[in-house]
Parts: C-alpha cells; sequence; structure tokens
C-alpha cells in the first residue's frame, strides 16, 4: 500500500511550484502568469507544515514526465547498446537520434531532461534556503535538510554525467544577476555532490516508519556516494562506503523477478526508489508514465512500446540465466502473471522490468500509475563492492560479492551461473562488468557505465559513437541562447 506521505503529493507539489524559478537558472520570464488557486511564496516557509509540503514536494517530482518517461529513456538509455526506440517506426522517430548519436543541441528531450533536473535541484534548493528559519521541531528540520541534500546530489549527479560541465547552483537566486551561470567545471560538481551525500549520510536513519516509507534514508545517501566515487575511480572510497551499506542490513530479495513487481515495493533489496501511486478518479495525480511509455505496445492497456530491448541484450545472457526472461518480455509468451502477448506486433521485446501485469491496470488511467520506480538496488551495491575490491586487489572480497549476486539469480538452479572463480584481475574485472550489464539491463545505466569503463567506442562504435564527442551529451541550445553565450557547447556539437 502506499502511504498517507505520498498521497498528497499532487497538492503539494502545486503549493512548492508557486516559488519555482526558471528551471536552468539562464532567465526568467516577466510574461509568466501565475496560476490561480495557488499560496504566494511569500506566504509560504512559515511553519513545519510548510517545511513538509515543501519536502514530500520533492519526491513527487521524481516521477514527472521529464524524470522518468521519454527525456531520460532519451538521454539515459538510448544511448546504450541494450535498447533501441521501439514503438512503430514513425512514432517519435526524433527519439532514433539518441540511439544513432545524430541528436543536436535543438532535441527537445536534451531541455526536457535538463529542465527536469534543474526544477528538481531548484526544489531541494528550496528547502536548503528556506527551512532553517523556520522555529519547528529540530530533529526534523535537520533531517528535511539531508533529504534536500540527498535529492539535490541525484539531481546533479544525473546532469553531469549526462553533460560534463553544468552550471553549480546551491541556492534559490535572489535577483537577476544571479539568474546566469557559467558551466562549473565537472570536478566541482562532483565535489559539490560527496559533500551533499556526506552532509545527508550523516544525518539520516536507517529506517523509517510505515508514514514515511520511501524517505531518502543513510543507506540511500552512502549507496549514492559510492557509485558517485566509482565514476571517480576513488577505490578506496567505493570500497568504504559500500561495506558500511551492506552493514545496515539490506539483502538480496528472494526471487529476481518479483521483486520489480507493485506487490514487492521497498523491500529489503530496495536502498532507494521513486514512490508512485494511484488515486481513483484523479488521473492529474496519478501520474507517473514510466510504466506506460514502455508497456507493451497493443497490449490491453495501451503500453506505448517504447525503450524496448536489442538481441545484442538477449546475447548477453549466458545459457540459462533466469533474468533474462525477468528482463525481457518476448512477443508471444505468457508471463509469469499468466498475460498473454500478441504473437504479432511493431517490437519483438519489451522491457519487463517496467511491466505491470494487466489485472493491475488502474482502468482509467496511466498502466503504470502505482508502480514505484527502482533507482538503487542492494544487487547493485554488492556489484560495486566487487568492482572496488578487484580493483585494489582484494580478490577474494570481490569473488564474494559477485557470486552472492549470481547466486540469488540462479536461485535453486545449480545448473547455470557457476560461481566466478577466476583470480585473475582483468578477468575478474570483464566478469564484474559483464554482471553489472545483465543484473542491471534496462535500469537506465549500461550508458553510463561503458563510458566510465573508457569502452565507448569499442561498444556503441557500430552505432555512430564518436570518441571525443559522444561521452555527453549537447548543453540545450536555447539554454546557451538565453544565457546570450555564457553556457558553452561540448566538443563537437
Amino acid at each position: 500500500m502506499k502511504t498517507d506521505q505520498f498521497i498528497k503529493i499532487k497538492t503539494v507539489t502545486a503549493a512548492a511550484a508557486l516559488i519555482m524559478f526558471v528551471a536552468a537558472g539562464c532567465s526568467k520570464s516577466f510574461l509568466e502568469v501565475p496560476p490561480q488557486g495557488q499560496e504566494k511564496g511569500e506566504q509560504f516557509w512559515q511553519n513545519e507544515e510548510d517545511a513538509t509540503k515543501a519536502v514530500v514536494s520533492m519526491y513527487g517530482y521524481l516521477r514527472a514526465w521529464q524524470q522518468v518517461a521519454f527525456a531520460p529513456i532519451a538521454v539515459e538509455s538510448l544511448g546504450s547498446d541494450e535498447t533501441e526506440k521501439g514503438s512503430s517506426p514513425g512514432d517519435a522517430s526524433f527519439l532514433n537520434n539518441f540511439d544513432n548519436f545524430t541528436a543536436s543541441s535543438t532535441e527537445g528531450q536534451i531541455q526536457d531532461f535538463w529542465n527536469g533536473q534543474y526544477a528538481l535541484i531548484n526544489l531541494a534548493n528550496q528547502v536548503l534556503d528556506n527551512v532553517p528559519a523556520i522555529d519547528m521541531n529540530s530533529t526534523l528540520k535537520d533531517r528535511y535538510l539531508a533529504e534536500a541534500k540527498f535529492i539535490r546530489a541525484y539531481g546533479y549527479f544525473r546532469l553531469v554525467r549526462a553533460f560534463g560541465d553544468v552550471p553549480l547552483r546551491l541556492h534559490v537566486p535572489k535577483d537577476a544577476t544571479e539568474f546566469n551561470l557559467p558551466r562549473t567545471p565537472e570536478a566541482e560538481v562532483w565535489a559539490a555532490i560527496e559533500q551533499d551525500l556526506t552532509d545527508a549520510a550523516a544525518v539520516l536513519p536507517t529506517t523509517y516508519g510505515a508514514s514515511e516509507v520511501g524517505h531518502a534514508t543513510k543507506g540511500a545517501a552512502l549507496a549514492l556516494h559510492a557509485k558517485v566515487s566509482m565514476y571517480l575511480k576513488k577505490w578506496d572510497q567505493v570500497l568504504s562506503l559500500t561495506n558500511q551499506v551492506i552493514g545496515l542490513g539490506y539483502d538480496l530479495f528472494p526471487n529476481y523477478y518479483t521483486q520489480f513487481r507493485i506487490a514487492n515495493e521497498n523491500n529489503i533489496e530496495s536502498v532507494f526508489e521513486i514512490q508512485a501511486a494511484y488515486k481513483p478518479g484523479d488521473c492529474d495525480f496519478s501520474n507517473s508514465q514510466y510504466s506506460q511509455v514502455q508497456g507493451v505496445r497493443a497490449s490491453v492497456g495501451g503500453g506505448w512500446g517504447f525503450n524496448v530491448p536489442t538481441q545484442t541484450l538477449v546475447d548477453a545472457y549466458e545459457a540459462g540465466d533466469p533474468r533474462m526472461n525477468a528482463t525481457i518480455i518476448f512477443r508471444g509468451e505468457t508471463t509469469p502473471d499468466g498475460d498473454v502477448i500478441p504473437a504479432t506486433g511493431d517490437n519483438p521485446m519489451y522491457n519487463q522490468k517496467s511491466y505491470v501485469p494487466f489485472s493491475q491496470y488502474p482502468g482509467e488511467c496511466s498502466e503504470g500509475a502505482a508502480q514505484n520506480i527502482r533507482v538503487i538496488r542492494f544487487a547493485e551495491v554488492l556489484l560495486m563492492n566487487a568492482e572496488a575490491a578487484n580493483e585494489l586487489g582484494q580478490t577474494q572480497q570481490a569473488l564474494t560479492s559477485l557470486n552472492k549476486v549470481r547466486s540469488r539469480a540462479r536461485g535453486g538452479n545449480a545448473g547455470v551461473l557457476p560461481d566466478v572463480t577466476t583470480t585473475d584481475q582483468a578477468q575478474l574485472r570483464t566478469a564484474i562488468w559483464h554482471e553489472r550489464q545483465v543484473e542491471l539491463a534496462m535500469e537506465f545505466d549500461r550508458f553510463f557505465d561503458v563510458i566510465r569503463q573508457g569502452r565507448g567506442l569499442a561498444i556503441f562504435g557500430p552505432k555512430g559513437f564518436k570518441e571525443g564527442k559522444n561521452e555527453h551529451w549537447p548543453i540545450p541550445q536555447n539554454e546557451i541562447d538565453l544565457s546570450a553565450g555564457t553556457l558553452t557547447q561540448n566538443p563537437g556539437y
């Protein structure tokens, strides 16, 4: 069941949105008319209730279109070798530009992704700038500030790995002179992310009561920090942070397939997931389209069929690996939940991790309105631990963490996915990278994994990837224009 805390998201988001500045922070339009029926900014930030509304607003925005639908599919998924556009050939054909690396700086999905992350960061900055002055419970205040730092770090993490240097805004602009910021060197953005996550982990609790499940925890902050450290190749830090998460009581959910279903949200493997909820009769509120845009095309609920698996992904699985059928819906199959997938249609495969059984569709709203989105799972923590241990020469630790993931995957079938036993560092590195590919498939990490591993040209070259250019996407041209040239473009665009 979804908690009452997140049932309030629609109203809360409206309350917080009234004081939002332009998402990218480059200019402010004086033609915008304030929406009717919303509180004015100067009447907000008065008490603990306002602080709570603002914090919940951050989480509500995490499931917005710009956060979970076309923009992240374009920027975070389609560049990889595991996905392609899907749907019918003529439907949203612009997404092919991300699959073949011809996306230009004027692509709308690049602008949407940029705007979405800065809107999220702005919501976090509003909490961080305004909550300290509110007279309220001091422990709760500190926790809210820590949650805002986690959310801000998450937004900047997504921005910096997609674009490299980006404007670093750590406060809400006070006047017109503070809107137009240049791009901050990537190293400084990473450092700010690390500082936010260090601060957050020092304050956040390890667990919450039932009414607040879904708020960022200490484990979430430590795990995201470990992931940041992995991109920075700070292997000692990755190992230390993942060891801390391992000690917090997380574990692998026994069944790989069912852990992604609605009934098993926020389970023992979940380190952080975006909460979604269905409110009968209110499709405006029931607004997550993560599952809908990736759902089986022409199915009972009318999924759109985008971001589909490739044959390359199918071929990556070892013989008998049950994760393949838990990750990919094949045309003509009957799912474990009993849904018959049409044998004909536009696409031979679909993303099963975003799948919602047809019987659970809310009739009048998006099929996946109630489905949470898994952001960090304990399996990834173990694989980060394995990668760091291997890089540091701690082979047995690496094998232990890696093989724990493989053991869960094979379940009781001893005939598949045998333990990895190699002690050669290079071979073990390759095995760990492969395990990330199949364990985390269709979870929006493959593209950036290959880039950070230095294999972009080798893996994505056949798709059109150009070294020295396509490691990052272009800065939105509209942002450069609005900044009057203060923002500069990435090389090659």
